[in-house]
């Protein structure tokens, strides 16, 4: 029932942006911490990006930290994630995920990912 469904993938060019969407479905979405985890090719899933439930607490990793702006409308029932200054090591299958704590150790819940691919 839980459906979490990212959109904004695609082709992007170094220095260039894009923003990802995820919209959530069957929880209450305001409920829900939301998150972004990113794996390259041959590489562990690497976590990007967390927002709380009203959007209040941000929390990146240093690798996309001032590059990359994670928010949320609840309204909406969606999460984003906007891409910015692109390099082509941002080349990965980026995935939402949604848990009723904020940064758990483990999230319940998973898109299905979708492809970003920067060229050089």
């Amino acid at each position: 029932q839980v459906q979490l469904v990212e959109s904004g993938g695609g082709l992007g060019q170094a220095g260039g942006s894009l923003r990802l969407s995820c919209a959530a479905s069957g929880l209450t979405f305001s409920s829900y911490a939301m998150a972004w985890f990113r794996q390259a090719p041959g590489k562990e899933r690497e976590f990007l990006a967390g927002i709380s439930w009203r959007g209040r607490r941000t929390e990146y990793a240093d690798s996309v930290k001032g590059r990359f702006i994670i928010s949320r409308d609840n309204a909406k029932n969606t999460v984003y994630l906007q891409m910015n200054v692109l390099k082509p090591e941002d080349t990965a299958v980026y995935y939402c995920a949604a848990d009723r704590v904020f940064r758990p150790t483990e999230y319940a819940y998973w898109g299905q990912g979708t492809q970003v691919t920067v060229s050089s």
